[in-house]
């Protein structure tokens, strides 16, 4: 079910938007495997954190799988630092369940800033499966958004939303989400994103009666459910992303709970990556500074 490869190489590397970056990685055993919805385990020298990265995409006859990823942390700031070529310690996978891919009729995936691109493989497979597809992506303002052409080439509808009004409708997601189900007979949605927006489609749907499935996005540090550092409460019950999701009902997920874990290490990883930038440049004073490896 899960594996683990000896070398893991970068073959592509480009920029998607500012902070957004996309890379494809030499990984056969994974990529045979690879199925939508599921994530891989990456930590990127001997003495590095171990993050979780969602597979967007999967070439089996090649393969690679594509990781898309924002610069927020220490590591993915170090990882989009990397150059094509460049060597990646581990990537363990594909972990968690797979998207339930089935004809459910008429379908929207909802799309939050990089979550547009990790919604993509779903999406296909969704529209493969003989769903009609409704894809809303949104960002901040038209630079940051992605995967617009992609999910685009996928969909019967595409929408798009911007906060600034720079591109589409001036506005968040929810807003076209829920003018949608006004007009239309929905059978299901899905949404990746950051939790703030995830929780907000929960919202929205939830009147409606639309059975609505997330992809959460703890921290999460081994993948196997022996940390629990990735716990979630669902349905008032705990459950471990890494081992029961990563996709849930988004009408039973404790969302505020959620963030507030998120936010647990805001000062630690501010520091990992101070650490880090200081460390590149030959300035970093080693001995006061706990993150320091040598």
């Amino acid at each position: 079910m899960m594996a683990k490869e000896k070398q893991f190489r970068i073959t592509e590397k480009r920029k998607l938007a500012p902070a957004a970056n996309y890379v494809k990685v030499t990984a056969p055993d994974i990529a045979r495997k690879a199925e939508p919805g599921q994530f891989v385990v990456v930590r990127l020298d001997e003495t590095g954190e171990r993050i979780p990265l969602t597979v967007a995409d999967y070439d089996r006859e090649a393969g690679t799988i594509t990781l898309i990823f924002q610069e927020i942390g220490k590591t993915t700031k170090q990882l989009a630092a990397f150059r094509k070529g460049s060597k990646i310690a581990d990537v363990i996978g594909p972990l968690g369940h797979p998207t339930e891919i089935k004809k459910y009729g008429k379908v929207i995936c909802v799309g939050g800033g990089f979550g547009a691109a990790t919604m993509y493989p779903i999406a296909r497979e969704l529209r493969e499966a003989g769903n009609y597809l409704i894809s809303i992506i949104g960002a901040r303002n038209q630079s940051l958004l992605i995967y617009e052409s992609e999910l685009g080439e996928v969909s019967d509808e595409l929408h798009i939303t911007t906060d600034d009004g720079s591109k589409g409708h001036k506005g968040v997601v929810t807003d076209v989400l829920k003018d949608t189900l006004k007009n239309q007979e929905i059978d299901m949605v899905f949404a990746i994103g950051p939790a703030i927006m995830m929780k907000f489609v929960a919202l929205t749907t939830k009147p409606f009666g639309v059975k609505t499935t997330v992809s959460l996005n703890p921290i999460m540090v081994d993948g196997t459910g022996m940390c629990g550092s990735c716990r979630v409460s669902v349905g008032g019950l705990t459950h471990f992303v890494c081992v029961d999701g990563p996709e849930f009902n988004a009408h039973e997920v404790n969302f505020d709970e959620l963030m507030a874990r998120q936010r647990l290490y805001l000062d630690e990883e501010k520091e990992a990556v101070e650490c880090w930038e200081l460390s590149r440049k030959r300035t970093c004073a080693s001995v006061r500074c706990r993150n320091c490896q040598k």
